[in-house]
């Protein structure tokens, strides 16, 4: 019998080939003395000069979550602070290969300590330094290796760079060691169509060239499988992706109840791009990306111009605009912060504007009259929001601009538990996957180890979202995920079943999950539901659901 190792399954799909490693970084030499301070300060903010420099020609040539990803990296490395403390550590007595390895150790500290949004990008300050350092050493950059042939990538995790230069032509599946269902190796495989599997323990340990069959569905990755189950099951993975290339039209189950698909976007190009035009709207637009990495606060104009771009991309279809979901943890240096002892649980998202109501008031009014100016169908939410009395004040805001529609996401157990009073005074609610359990679980998104608990499939978060789905059907208002959650064929079943009215999800995830759809009854979702809740946890529901649907 076939070896099989077991992860959890990030990206739909199958796939069979030779397993190749990912190129490692390079080790750091022994340190060597410095004689010649400047020229080694020089050599130093060369190589980061031209790490940066590499990214930001990768980001102009990707597109989507991968641009976005790439864009921000390039951002970090360009950060002027950086070759700051790189020619301290030099005039410290470090060679330029240790002043990097220690400043930007010193950078990873800092993420680690604020938590949350950075937290996550310490992986991304570990692949600018090991790009950094093969410069400065003359070795090639770490990165995907080229065995001629198709192949099934696997590493520890993938970093940025790597996962933004991805070749679907030449990689036909990713499994990695750790990362988890919200690293950027699930974001971009989804984005790709790429089977995906995190956390699977032992992947490394074979070596290049074995056969692997990986299934990204359940988690499972097959050693040494069997030639006719793999012919059978491509067989079937090429019926399911012509059945996708071809899907279309509205989400609806099999017996036409209407499920709104709807896209996470980041601008108005991810609507334009590969599978956008097939969404039946914006279930989350992500306004951040407007106000992070600025010295000073976006204009009313320029809010304007860029929710206009927006609108006319949605060409009248529902736009659901997220208020500013910024904080302690995603620090904006023209709002202050004080310092505080967790970040993740402090000021952020909707709190922000107990402090300064004015950024909120100022992008509702730029949303407000965007909305007028094109007649959009303009849906706004808040972010983390906790009582019916913040929905209630939201709600009011939204109100008194002109915004007709105003709902609230629910992220945090306690908006979920009191679903039924939120309900009252919001016209919507849009359920976030990603922070819900992490807050359920009181696990961190950035800790590897605890990536099974922030597995979507577990049943205690599908337990608080069927109570919000519960509250929002005896209320008559809408209830969304916008959660990557919705972008798992099969979760997206279960999260119907529940009673969800519309998921949202990266623009190319929305035909398999059509079909999925297309495929079930409302009351074959129903039961599939109960078959989740009842499960003793994630692995079990996934497995059992998909088994039974399938």
């Amino acid at each position: 019998m076939a070896e099989v190792l077991h992860g959890i399954g990030v990206s739909p799909g199958f796939a069979a080939g030779p397993v190749h490693r990912l190129t490692p970084p390079p080790n750091l030499p022994a340190p060597v003395p410095v004689a010649d301070v400047a020229a080694e300060i020089a050599r130093a903010a060369a190589a980061l000069a031209n790490v940066a420099a590499d990214l930001t020609r990768r980001a102009a040539a990707a597109s989507g979550p991968a641009a976005e990803i790439l864009s921000a990296q390039a951002m970090m490395a360009d950060d002027p602070v950086l070759p700051d403390a790189v020619a301290d550590a030099v005039r410290g007595g470090d060679d330029a290969v240790h002043a990097i390895d220690r400043a930007l150790a010193a950078h990873r500290r800092a993420f680690e300590a604020a938590g949350g949004y950075l937290a996550e990008r310490v992986a991304d300050l570990d692949d600018l330094r090991d790009r950094a350092v093969a410069v400065c050493l003359g070795q090639p950059m770490p990165g995907i290796p080229d065995p001629g042939h198709p192949f099934v990538l696997a590493a520890r995790d993938l970093a940025p760079a790597d996962t933004a230069g991805l070749d679907p032509a030449r990689v036909l599946a990713l499994v990695t060691e750790a990362g988890g269902p919200t690293s950027h190796t699930a974001i971009v495989a989804r984005s790709l169509g790429l089977p995906a599997v995190v956390r699977c323990e032992g992947v490394l340990t074979l070596h290049d060239g074995v056969m692997v069959a990986v299934d990204g569905a359940t988690g499972q990755v097959e050693v040494d499988p069997d030639s006719a189950t793999v012919r059978e099951r491509r067989e079937r993975e090429i019926g399911r992706r012509a059945a996708i290339a071809r899907s279309a039209g509205p989400g609806r189950t099999a017996d036409g109840h209407a499920v709104a698909l709807l896209a996470n976007i980041g601008s108005a190009g991810d609507l334009t791009g590969e599978g956008g035009a097939g969404a039946e709207g914006v279930g989350l637009f992500r306004t951040e990306l407007l106000y992070l990495d600025r010295a000073t606060a976006p204009t009313p104009a320029e809010q304007v111009a860029t929710y206009t771009e927006v609108f006319a991309a949605a060409a009248g279809r529902r736009t659901v605009i997220r208020t500013l979901d910024a904080g302690a943890d995603k620090p904006l240096p023209f709002v202050h912060h004080d310092d505080e002892p967790n970040p993740a649980l402090g000021v952020r998202g909707l709190r922000l504007a107990r402090r300064h109501p004015d950024v909120l008031d100022s992008q509702l009014a730029a949303i407000a009259e965007a909305a007028r100016a094109t007649g959009a169908d303009a849906w706004v939410m808040a972010p983390m929001v906790s009582t019916a009395a913040e929905a209630a004040d939201f709600v009011g805001r939204c109100r008194a601009v002109g915004l007709p529609r105003a709902g609230v996401m629910v992220e945090v157990p306690a908006a979920a538990l009191r679903a039924a009073a939120l309900v009252q005074v919001v016209d919507f609610l849009s359920i976030g996957t990603n922070d819900l359990s992490q807050y359920t679980f009181a696990a961190d998104r950035q800790c590897g180890e605890l990536a099974e608990l922030l597995d979507p499939w577990q049943p205690v978060l599908l337990q608080l979202i069927a109570a919000c789905a519960a509250a929002g059907r005896e209320a008559g208002r809408p209830v969304g995920v916008c959660g990557e959650a919705a972008a798992d064929p099969g979760l997206s079943l279960v999260l119907v079943g529940l009673g969800i009215t519309s998921l949202s999800m990266s623009p190319r995830s929305i035909p398999a999950v059509r079909e999925a759809l297309a495929a079930h009854t409302l009351a074959e979702c129903r039961a599939l539901s109960e078959v989740a809740l009842a499960a003793p946890d994630a692995t079990a529901a996934r497995v059992e659901v998909i088994g039974t649907s399938s």
